[in-house]
């Protein structure tokens, strides 16, 4: 089967993971600091403490080890139709707010508590237990779904806020996901194809210590907690950041665009040289870029092409990170462990980001400033690339199927 029909023949997965991806958690960041501004300005919130909300995305570093588990054992359908029913009530749930700071912390806990199950800890599954080849291109793919979204949403959900408030553009939000998530839905196949026999049940006491001693899950463990700090500013305060840098809010939604834009760039040029070129050097690139964007906005160079090309690097990166990850793992960690070691390094992420979100609130009550935060992430983000350099860099003879591997035998 030749490179490109490979990902012609299993169609199917990788467009219910698509949408599936471009629906869920993967686009809250693009929804929710697009509708920030406008949220803060009716409801008089201080900065400093919408920010450290960020910081309960902790939460889910402690529900991912569990999501992926069930992904490996129940299957990518049923799992992330957990999220697809919830995801648009919590939408709704935020439509209905008083005003009170701590209405939103509390849907926000249930937000990042449930919803994780439209992530890449499930959906990636589908595309890498389908896929061998191809499958960098293939994770692009899915990994593109919230890129191509927010493409779409940003612009669009920013003349709708500014029209119609942010109320009635969480229940347009509520809307758009409910649909998105039944199509994906229904366009999952069957994790087991019919006629065939269940797979024996997984072991978690016989898994979990095999994934530990692999020392690729501690490299790949480093890197992500490093990588991850600056999540919190494209995740949530990329807009406030730019307006910070004197950027009208008209250039600043079309800045969130470009976010969009580099993170489809990163996700198709980094899945295409995973597959063809040395993963580990990829990797370290790819993941090392968004250090020049971070220091760019520290930085007094404000002009709207220098803070356009900061925000691109910081969306390439931030759309490389997930082939990344997720080809690194399938390939250290074969597929019958996939979203179980995913899961715990996705949980690393989580916490990455939220102390990520605590560093921004404390440099920005202490400095009133994103110059010092910007910069202690860009340093962290350049260490953490380079740890990627230990990970074995030689390139298989052949490509086998990875769950018929042990942990740990792949480069």
């Amino acid at each position: 089967m030749t490179y490109l029909a490979e990902l012609s023949r299993n169609w199917r997965p990788l467009l219910a993971a698509t949408i599936g991806m471009g629906s869920g958690m993967s686009v809250v960041g693009v929804i929710t600091s697009t509708i920030a501004p406008t949220l803060l300005k009716d409801t008089g919130w201080p900065m400093a403490q919408f920010a450290a909300v960020g910081s309960l995305a902790l939460l889910m570093s402690f529900v991912f080890p569990f999501v992926g588990r069930l992904a490996d054992t129940i299957g990518v359908r049923w799992t992330a139709l957990i999220g697809q029913v919830t995801l648009p009530l919590v939408y709704l749930a935020y439509s209905l707010m008083d005003g009170a700071l701590w209405v939103y912390v509390t849907i926000f806990a249930f937000h990042s508590l449930i919803c994780v199950t439209t992530t890449s800890t499930v959906y990636t599954r589908a595309a890498v237990q389908h896929i061998v080849h191809a499958r960098g291109l293939a994770l692009a793919i899915v990994a593109s779904g919230p890129a191509l979204a927010g493409i779409v949403i940003a612009p669009l959900l920013n003349g709708y806020v500014e029209a119609n408030g942010w109320r009635a553009s969480y229940q347009a939000v509520a809307i758009a996901t409910a649909v998105a998530g039944l199509i994906t839905f229904l366009l999952l196949p069957s994790d087991r194809p019919a006629g065939t026999a269940a797979a024996p049940k997984r072991r978690a006491r016989e898994d979990y210590p095999q994934i530990l001693r692999t020392p690729a899950f501690w490299i790949l463990l480093g890197a992500m907690l490093l990588c991850n700090l600056p999540q919190t500013i494209i995740l949530v305060q990329l807009k406030l950041v730019l307006l910070a840098n004197g950027i009208s809010g008209s250039d600043a939604a079309v800045m969130l665009s470009t976010v969009s834009v580099g993170m489809l760039a990163g996700r198709f040029v980094t899945g295409a040289a995973l597959d063809r070129f040395n993963a580990r050097l990829t990797s370290v690139i790819s993941l090392a870029l968004p250090s020049l964007g971070l220091f760019l906005l520290a930085s007094s160079f404000d002009t709207p092409a220098v803070i356009t090309f900061a925000v691109f690097c910081l969306g390439f990166a931030f759309g490389a990170e997930g082939d990344v990850v997720a080809f690194l793992v399938a390939r250290h960690f074969g597929v019958r462990v996939y979203s179980s070691t995913l899961g715990l390094l996705t949980a690393a992420m989580s916490l990455s980001t939220a102390s990520g979100a605590l560093l921004l609130s404390y440099t920005l009550a202490r400095t009133g400033s994103y110059d010092l935060y910007l910069r202690i992430v860009a340093t962290a983000v350049l260490a953490g690339a380079a740890l990627l350099l230990l990970l074995d860099g030689r390139r298989k003879a052949e490509e086998v199927a990875p769950d018929t591997q042990p942990l740990g035998t792949q480069p």
